[in-house]
């Protein structure tokens, strides 16, 4: 098992977090994104940058992603080619993706983008709470820790 992070996007908090689960839990963390990370030194944890270019992450993700992995992710798209593959899918949020969900979660994106399209003001997510963070790190306790008792 190993964790894959879509990490262009992902908040540093949550990078954090996976840095120090890595550690702990003795699991392999790559983060994936288009421009250089630096991370700690440690043999769980590994960047890997990709060429620029639309969903040159994702799909790098999704090449690696196997059954039983987990993803971090807040893309849409990319959570359902991860499920697709039999992978877990948690949102930075600490929202899991399932296959029971994704279908409304797609229609819904794509409502919105059809609204943007038209001109109309969506808004957008809130932004990034202390909530959010403490939501993400119980479950990612949670995953790690059913994994260990595996």
């Amino acid at each position: 098992m190993q964790i894959l992070v879509d990490a262009d996007a992902c908040p540093v908090v949550i990078k954090d977090m996976l840095y120090r689960a890595a550690q702990r839990a003795e699991v392999n963390v790559t983060l994936v994104a288009n421009q250089y990370l630096r991370t700690p030194p440690s043999r769980f944890i590994k960047a890997l940058q990709v060429p620029s270019g639309f969903d040159e992450a994702d799909k790098r993700i999704v090449d690696m992603a196997e059954a039983g992995d987990l993803v971090i992710t807040a893309d849409i798209p990319l959570a359902a080619a991860a499920l697709e593959k039999g992978a877990q899918v948690l949102d930075p949020r600490g929202v899991w993706f399932s296959r029971e969900n994704i279908q409304e979660r797609l229609t819904m994106r794509d409502v919105m983008d059809q609204l943007r399209a038209s001109g109309i003001d969506t808004g957008g997510p809130p932004p990034f709470s202390p909530q959010d963070g403490k939501a993400f790190a119980g479950q990612l306790d949670r995953f790690l820790a059913q994994q260990a008792r595996r």
